[in-house]
């Protein structure tokens, strides 16, 4: 599954565009996604390219040469309602990508359609229904009911979170 609700953290409040990196990226590291040097790719090719969409929205994610790093195509979702900087902009929803070969397409052609729709946007960037946000970006995917919102206690406190 690409993106599960495990992999939706709602109401997050990072202090910078890292640390919103590091944060999405670690739900990914949390149910097995990437390995956890993955996590630096991903920012360092933020350093290279920035990977803001429009609408609130960013995907970031690693280099092309780090693909040994993933180990399954995933996406996870940050919502950051308040907004987080990301250059010029705020970003609202961060899809932390790593993809393996071409199964996140989907989901990025859901994405452009969330990007030509502002009142869509705003809803998945201030939703407190995990499952608005599977819906809308992974039909496919299981529904949300029994998965938890947010990360276990604790897997975040690297990033300074808690």
């Amino acid at each position: 599954m690409i993106l599960s609700a495990e992999r939706i953290r709602l109401d997050a409040n990072p202090g910078s565009k890292d640390e919103a990196i590091r944060q999405a990226a670690q739900l990914l590291v949390d149910t097995g996604a990437i390995a956890p040097a993955y996590v630096e790719s991903m920012l360092r090719r933020e350093g290279e390219a920035e990977t803001y969409l429009g609408d609130g929205i960013a995907i970031p994610h690693g280099q092309r040469n780090d693909r040994n790093l993933i180990h399954s195509t995933a996406i996870s979702v940050l919502q950051v309602p308040k907004g987080v900087d990301w250059g010029e902009d705020k970003a609202r929803l961060v899809v932390a990508i790593a993809a393996q070969g071409d199964e996140h397409i989907e989901v990025l052609r859901r994405l452009t359609e969330v990007l030509g729709d502002s009142a869509l946007a705003e809803r998945l960037a201030t939703t407190r229904d995990p499952g608005l946000i599977l819906r809308t970006l992974d039909p496919d995917a299981a529904p949300a009911a029994t998965a938890p919102a947010m990360p276990p206690a604790g897997s975040l406190e690297a990033s300074g979170e808690g």
